[in-house]
């Protein structure tokens, strides 16, 4: 079976079939930092990242373009109440998610774009669409004029023009032809940045630059657009209708993640349950983390709870456990060929559930192995393990310095925890028992759990 995807589009799980063999071009919707990432913005940075992976373990060369929304209402919103000049508000928050996608282990885009760099693409865009009867410039402002593209407005997001509301995006309503359409451009006001256009100073509309991004960086038709469902109306249904109005094709796959609440309610700073990725470091290491949001199927609700970001603590350290066991025993090896079940949930519309349930079944497998000391067999089943969890992102034996494991005073420790558990084994074979307890007591007390197995001593560090 290949590669098939759920196609919001179409509403149909649809076989993946690039426009150019072997190649694939990818855009997702990225930050509009106002403020630092929650959990639900990470899971999707950590959704995608699977996609982007698993995209490459199948072969294809992928440009993955991942935009910033860097100059937007919401960001000169947070500047007026702070102070702040607005590219400081948007720059220093791009940062912290961007750090918040390089720990939780996520590839970086082949190019990240910000709004503010593309506004003469964005000014192309707009001349073509008055050009080709979409769009009218009122007032200062420039809208898309909804009625031009009536018969197909509401596709992607299954609604009728006549059932929907006023697109709410400028206090100037009544410049408009009618209340749905939707601002491409919008003219400057008082102490707003502002760039100058054919229709007057002003700034981009939300939906129109990842548009002109998109198709700047992967041509007029490409083959993936992804983002959250929450952008699936107006954001997505209006990039359709801007690109195919001025003629591109545009996205031929539509995929969107569905969204994360919080005991089941959903994210909000007035209820006061907004979670941050310090808040889940608490209690889990990053890669730890990952595994978390990479566990759910990446279509469907998520909700967080602390059982639940235990239980996937717990799940992740099963597998570690038996990678770090096996590699004593038989090396660590390089990561082998994909299992076929794994392949085929991965295959299935990114199944990571059972690609995981997959992982896990080897795991058990090589435990008996280990337990019957099969060198042979653990040395397969680590090499299994390794490579399905290294497309995950989650090898525990990764060296790729992404930040999802690994840490750089590790050889340090291992040395230091080394030194003391060969002073501890002295110790038992002189049958100072009360010497060697001690030993294993203080390094308990300081974090490290020390196991006895017929091929010696093994130590880890406690996860509490």
């Amino acid at each position: 079976m290949s590669l098939r995807l759920y196609d919001t589009s179409t509403r149909t799980v649809r076989a993946f079939e690039p426009l150019r063999e072997g190649r694939v071009g990818m855009y997702v919707c990225g930050a509009t930092p106002q403020a630092a990432p929650h959990i639900g913005h990470l899971r999707s940075g950590v959704i995608y990242d699977v996609l982007l992976r698993w995209l490459r373990a199948s072969g294809y060369e992928v440009t993955f373009v991942r935009n910033v929304t860097d100059i937007d209402d919401k960001i000169l919103d947070v500047a007026a109440k702070t102070g702040t000049p607005w590219f400081a508000v948007a720059e220093g928050n791009q940062r912290i998610f961007g750090r918040g996608y390089d720990l939780l282990g996520c590839l970086p885009p082949t190019i990240e774009p910000r709004a503010t760099g593309h506004v003469p693409e964005m000014i192309k865009l707009i001349r073509r669409l008055i050009d080709n009867g979409h769009a009218y410039a009122s007032e200062g402002d420039v809208y898309f004029d909804v009625n031009s593209w009536a018969d197909r407005y509401g596709e992607l997001s299954n609604q009728r023009l006549e059932n929907m509301r006023s697109a709410g995006d400028t206090p100037n309503e009544d410049a408009k032809r009618d209340p749905r359409d939707f601002a491409l451009w919008k003219g400057a006001k008082p102490g707003e940045p502002a760039w100058e256009t054919p229709w007057g100073e002003g700034r981009p509309g939300w939906h129109l630059e990842c548009s002109a991004m998109a198709t700047m960086y992967l041509g007029a038709t490409f083959d993936i657009h992804g983002g959250g469902v929450d952008l699936i109306f107006p954001h997505h249904e209006n990039e359709i209708a801007q690109s195919k109005g001025a003629g591109d094709g545009f996205a031929r796959y539509w995929l969107h993640n569905g969204l994360l609440t919080v005991d089941g309610e959903k994210m909000s700073k007035s209820v006061g349950n907004v979670v941050l990725l310090p808040d889940l470091l608490d209690r889990a290491r990053p890669v730890e983390v990952r595994y978390y949001l990479a566990s759910a199927h990446y279509r469907s609700l998520m909700d967080y709870t602390d059982s639940s970001l235990a239980e996937a603590v717990s799940a992740y350290q099963r597998i570690e456990g038996f990678v770090k066991r096996a590699a004593e025993v038989a090396g660590p090896g390089e990561p082998g060929a994909l299992p076929d079940a794994f392949v085929q949930a991965m295959d299935d519309d990114l199944g990571v559930p059972q690609a995981l349930a997959a992982v896990h079944e080897t795991v058990r497998e090589g435990n008996s192995a280990l337990a019957a000391e099969d060198k042979d067999a653990v040395r397969r089943h680590l090499a299994a393990v390794r490579a399905m969890t290294g497309v995950l992102g989650l090898d525990p034996l990764a060296q790729e310095g992404d930040g999802a494991t690994g840490d750089d005073l590790a050889p340090i420790v291992d040395a230091l925890v080394k030194v003391a558990l060969e002073q501890r084994q002295e110790a038992r074979r002189r049958k100072d028992y009360a010497a060697a307890d001690a030993i294993r007591d203080r390094l308990t007390e300081a974090g490290v759990l020390v196991e006895d197995t017929p091929h010696g001593p093994r130590w880890d560090l406690r996860r509490d």
